[in-house]
């Protein structure tokens, strides 16, 4: 008998499937929280139920403070997750949020660890850190690099209202150092094919960081392309999701 998994304020459960076979916990990038994959439960499978982590700073969580380091976050999260580990599970994180699926799957090993527009934490990060940037050279360089989507970056009134937020975020992902680990799970890493942000080669450099199967796909769109292609990108997890991968 299957019991009703709890609830927390690390993640929102938005279409309660206690029939699935399998989890899904989705990451958001910096500056995300579950409404960035809000669309997204519906259109998978019944097999698969959906869970989208909440980090502090944002939606209903906004008058908590944001966490500023990687470490903590991902602690916490280690934590709060362990009510719905009594199933087959698998990991999603896009960006900002492939790094803490990455970290999390280090202390929890996942069915599937999906990576998502995000370079191999080994890799040296070519950009200057700008979370400690004035509010106005800190906007200015989050639309030259696509860093947030659009509707984000094009609002003057939302980017001041969510820079504390955004600031933390960067501050969490600028400092990130990880400590050498290979997985035992998967690694299935997706790329945009117009991303500027990560190229092939920064994000296949993830294979090197498990000693199980590694593939990799690519979506047109450019480092937001979860968005663009988000069809095809939930039809990919959910192949993967099935049980004849799963047996493989």
């Amino acid at each position: 008998m299957t019991t009703t998994a709890p609830s927390n304020k690390w993640f929102v459960r938005p279409l309660p499937n206690d029939g699935a076979e399998t989890r899904i916990f989705l990451f958001p990038y910096v500056g995300g929280g579950p409404a960035v994959y809000g669309k997204w439960p519906a259109e998978f499978g019944s097999h698969i139920e959906t869970f989208i982590a909440h980090y502090p700073g944002r939606g209903s969580r906004y008058n908590e403070p944001p966490i500023h380091q990687a470490e903590p976050l991902v602690e916490e999260i280690a934590q709060a997750i362990q009510p719905y580990l009594d199933k087959s599970f698998a990991f999603f994180g896009h960006s900002f949020g492939g790094l803490i699926a990455y970290e999390l799957a280090k202390q929890i090993q996942p069915q599937v660890l999906f990576i998502s527009g995000c370079a191999a934490p080994h890799l040296t990060n070519p950009h200057p850190q700008i979370h400690h940037l004035s509010d106005s050279e800190f906007i200015k360089v989050l639309q030259e690099r696509n860093a947030v989507p659009d509707e984000i970056a094009g609002n003057a009134e939302v980017m001041e209202l969510f820079s504390p937020m955004l600031r933390a975020d960067f501050e969490a992902f600028e400092n990130y150092r990880p400590n050498k680990h290979q997985l035992n799970c998967p690694i299935i890493a997706f790329g945009g094919i117009d991303d500027p942000s990560v190229s092939r080669e920064r994000l296949e450099s993830w294979s090197t960081h498990t000693t199980a199967k590694f593939r990799s796909r690519y979506f047109p769109g450019d480092h937001f392309f979860i968005n663009a292609s988000k069809a095809d990108v939930i039809a990919s997890i959910s192949s993967e999701l099935t049980p004849t991968h799963a047996e493989r």
